[in-house]
């Protein structure tokens, strides 16, 4: 197999750096690391690799931080995903959004890497609020495939896979990817890339059996108490998980770097 990419840069948010799947040493490892890892496999020591994603970052932050690093390191692929962060707020402006993402893909593309797109997993169906936020969801992905179409970018499809309903795919936030989420988006990524993948990361565990009424309100609360007070308060206190975050991967080395 000749793999032609060899420098990558991720860009995004917590989707891409990889929450919720550690490390032994609690750090985070994500779809992107998995990808590097297997691109790095492929075409040898030489093959370099950046993550620039943080946690909490909304879409002008990461087209004004990252989007410029990245280029300025001109790999031979860029992963770009963002705007989760934006459809959950209130400040929401789907028609700016839309335009500065065609605006910044184009920029990606005119330094000639190849560039990867995502349109987003139904995140929504756990999740308070889908009424309001599904059709922002919506938008969005609708204006991704648009996108990646008009500025021949590849685009991976998470929202057409219905296997991303399946509970065990998510962590304990019902916002972030688990382990075995992880390993499916790579594996996606990777078949859309037309490398070849380890076919464990495309296996599904079988959905859990229904949960009862009483059981299934507690873990509501419970869920409630953990996360979703505190991502009230961070939005209340004009906060976010990423305020004292750098990126893991700043600068495109080696993997055993």
């Amino acid at each position: 197999m000749s793999v032609r990419w060899r420098s990558y840069v991720a860009v995004g948010d917590s989707f891409t750096e990889g929450l919720d799947d550690a490390y032994p040493d609690g750090s985070f490892r994500g779809w992107a690391d998995l990808v590097a890892t297997r691109l790095a496999a492929e075409v040898g020591p030489d093959f370099a690799y950046a993550n620039l994603a943080i946690r909490g970052r909304t879409f002008p932050s990461v087209v004004a931080e990252q989007a410029p690093a990245a280029l300025a390191m001109k790999p031979d692929l860029i992963s770009f995903a963002a705007g989760g962060n934006d459809v959950l707020r209130r400040s929401f402006d789907p028609d700016a959004l839309v335009s500065r993402f065609d605006e910044v893909v184009g920029r990606l593309r005119s330094g000639g890497a190849d560039v990867l797109l995502f349109r987003f997993a139904d995140v929504m169906a756990r999740l308070p609020g889908q009424r309001l936020i599904a059709p922002r969801v919506a938008l969005l992905n609708r204006a991704v495939g648009e996108t990646a179409e008009r500025h021949g970018a590849i685009l991976v499809d998470l929202y057409a896979d219905d296997t991303y309903l399946n509970p065990l795919l998510w962590s304990t936030d019902r916002l972030h990817l688990s382990p075995a989420g992880h390993r499916r988006v790579a594996g996606q990524v990777l078949t859309a890339l037309g490398v070849g993948c380890d076919e464990e990361w495309l296996l599904v565990p079988p959905n859990p059996e229904p949960t009862p009424w009483l059981s299934a309100r507690t873990a509501d609360l419970r869920w409630a108490g953990q996360h979703l007070a505190p991502w009230i308060k961070r939005r209340l206190t004009g906060r976010s998980s990423g305020d004292t975050r750098t990126a893991k991967r700043p600068t495109l080395t080696p993997l055993t770097d």
